[in-house]
């Protein structure tokens, strides 16, 4: 094998040993709750419904983000079947976009050494092999702004005038950015390029970026959806961008609300051991800044100025808002990796004196997040109701109609591959008034988009009581249910107590109805069983 095809071959281990592992990590656990439960459902209700333009929670318009990882995950879902794995495959793919976009970055701004240990190192952090796998928005979203800064970055870094044919290909990862998560597909990697431009004063050639045919394809991928999405539905814009997007920004009145050192201290984490390589090469430049040492002008140091620049616009932005999550911080992963691997060659010199020691931390970096894969459904058991999902899709029947009080198992719809909305009991008036930033806001936020729909799923404590003699009625509900919810449980026979939820059946299906679950057994009534619905 010759050097010219070695090498190459050496960088791109780095990025295909981590997606593999990866792809076999998102199949060993089952859905995590809230947001797991949450957002695979929504894209399996796309083929359920067969309607690709509305991404539905429990059937009710779900508005908080755009549709492209729900579209993505329905394709995925609609080829491979309807799983956690299949719901995953498509955070795995962009993620290892994003490992990929380090190491081609790396080899063409600085040098293929630099670059394949910058590339082993994201691929064996958490923030990869965990936020990789997630079931979210949040690794596409930070895949399509890293994927956008590098293009714009190739467009400007050599030359007076900027590339064009990158240039446009930013202006693609802006919009699919935008479909993703929204407004910070294209205000983070403009607050990036901006920031840089300015500090390396380069700000002219922004004035003959293809502006033009850049925003004519940036509109020709982002704005159809919205268009007709808007159309459908009048006031979408104003919720998706006013309340979920700016007021989420600028509020105090939502959940996580977190110290200013949050995202530091995450990406620490994130990206564990080898943040604090990068930490030791940003003091070691402070140092030398100290110190009145002209700096050197050369590859790594240009690259370095852009990292720091992408690195701290992007904490900085997200530090200021007061609600904080850890998943929100993923853009910064690519460069503070290529930090993280400047700072390791500052600290160990040659890569041929240290290859020992880094092999070991790669390995020991990747065993924790694959562990806490391995035993996060322990963790996460309280939590589930997909014992209770598989007894339902055992034993009720597609035109069964499923009650639920005391709460919203978000992963059971999903796990149970119902073909109708949960009917959810509450006191919804009271709900509407005093409800915080809970699943109960975001049901009776979304049947505001479809009123009729929300007549027929978000009902009254009074409906219980007329379900309880109808035939293929069954209720959910937590396994200790507190006092205020006991008298509606009346005249509801128990048939499964798994280890979150219980499931009851109505009395008349109970009179006429097959045996039980407890009857028959269910270690043999399968996943899904006899009775599996797909889609």
């Amino acid at each position: 094998m010759t050097d010219s095809f070695a090498k190459p071959l050496r960088g791109w281990l780095a990025v295909i040993v981590p997606a593999a592992l990866l792809l076999l990590l998102a199949a060993l656990r089952p859905l995590a709750v809230p947001d797991e439960g949450r957002y695979a459902d929504i894209s399996r209700w796309m083929l359920v419904s067969g309607d690709w333009l509305t991404p539905r929670l429990d059937g009710l318009p779900f508005f908080h983000k755009p549709p492209l990882t729900h579209w993505l995950q329905a394709v995925s879902m609609a080829v491979l079947g309807v799983t956690p794995w299949a719901a995953r495959v498509p955070g795995v793919l962009l993620a290892t976009l994003m490992l990929a976009g380090v190491w081609l970055a790396g080899r063409r701004l600085a040098d293929a050494a630099l670059a394949r240990r910058a590339a082993w190192m994201l691929g064996a952090s958490a923030g990869f092999l965990i936020g990789g796998q997630y079931v979210n928005h949040d690794i596409g979203v930070a895949a399509w702004i890293a994927s956008a800064i590098w293009c714009f970055v190739f467009a400007l870094w050599d030359g007076e005038r900027p590339h064009a044919g990158w240039a446009r290909a930013g202006f693609a990862a802006c919009a699919l950015g935008l479909l993703t998560k929204g407004l910070i597909g294209v205000a983070l990697p403009g607050l990036v390029i901006g920031a840089w431009v300015l500090a390396t004063r380069q700000w002219r050639k922004l004035l003959h970026l293809p502006w033009l045919s850049g925003l004519a394809l940036f509109a020709l991928i982002a704005l159809p959806w919205f268009w007709r999405a808007g159309e459908r539905y009048p006031g979408l814009w104003g919720y998706l961008f006013g309340v979920q997007q700016f007021a989420r920004y600028t509020g105090s009145g939502f959940n996580n609300v977190q110290p200013w050192w949050f995202y530091p201290a995450a990406c620490a984490l994130l990206l564990f051991p080898w943040a604090f390589f990068a930490a030791w090469d940003g003091v070691a430049r402070l140092r030398a800044i100290g110190a009145g040492k002209p700096p050197a002008d050369d590859p790594h140091r240009r690259l370095a100025v852009l990292c720091w620049i992408w690195l701290a616009a992007i904490v900085l932005f997200f530090s200021l808002p007061r609600s904080k999550l850890i998943g929100y911080i993923l853009p910064v992963l690519p460069p503070l990796a290529l930090l993280a691997a400047l700072g390791w060659q500052r600290v160990l010199g040659q890569p041929r004196r240290a290859d020992r020691a880094f092999v070991a931390l790669v390995l020991g970096a990747a065993a924790l997040p694959a562990v806490l894969t391995v035993v996060a459904p322990r963790i996460e058991v309280g939590k589930l109701s997909d014992d209770v999902a598989q007894a339902l899709a055992c034993h009720a029947a597609p035109t069964d109609t499923v009650y639920v009080i005391g709460g919203y198992p978000m992963d059971l719809a999903f796990v149970a591959q119902t073909q109708t909305p949960l009917r959810v009991v509450q006191d919804w008036p009271r709900e509407r008034a005093e409800a915080g930033d809970d699943w109960r806001r975001e049901l009776f936020e979304a049947g505001h988009f479809d009123p009729a729909d929300a007549a027929r799923t978000l009902l009254e404590p009074a409906a219980l009581a007329r379900a309880v003699d109808q035939p293929g009625a069954w209720l959910l509900a937590p396994r200790t249910p507190d006092a205020a919810l006991r008298p509606l449980m009346e005249g509801w026979q128990p048939v499964f107590a798994g280890h979150a939820w219980s499931l009851y059946r109505s009395a008349a299906a109970s009179a006429k109805g097959p045996e039980t679950p407890q009857q028959k057994g269910l270690p043999g009534c399968h996943a899904h069983g006899g009775k599996q619905r797909k889609p």
